[in-house]
């Protein structure tokens, strides 16, 4: 069973970043989708990105493209959220999500069997 562990969330001011970090276990990630969703207070959890195993495609929620960039790096088992611009309606609790092989319904949290604990974005007005 692969374990997720995000790290990076804080406090920020708006307009400010933040990187969040999810770190796998396990010895197969280059060959897993993985995503980023998260829940703010009072909602359901929403996507926000997700990445294909190859690395080679990228899709994001409308209300962060051009803002949030997710990437990989393969050899450390580790997926990135670099968060540019922050407003206050980014502030959840983020969480990263996994499964093995690709999917075409990466959007979905109902796909992704392996999820980590969540790591909070505060962004103050």
């Amino acid at each position: 069973q692969v374990q997720l562990v995000e790290s990076g969330g804080g406090l920020v001011q708006a307009e400010g970043s933040l990187r969040l970090s999810c770190v796998a276990s396990g010895r197969t990630f280059s060959s897993w989708t993985m995503g980023w969703f998260r829940q703010a207070p009072g909602k359901e959890r929403e996507f926000v990105a997700a990445m294909r195993p190859t690395g080679s495609s990228t899709n994001y929620a409308d209300s962060v493209k051009g803002r949030f960039t997710i990437s990989r790096e393969n050899a450390k088992n580790t997926v990135y959220l670099q968060m540019m611009d922050l407003r206050p309606e980014d502030t959840a609790v983020y969480y990263c999500a996994g499964r093995y092989g690709s999917t075409r319904s990466y959007t979905l949290q109902e796909v992704y069997p392996c999820w980590g604990p969540g790591t909070q974005v505060t962004v103050s007005a």
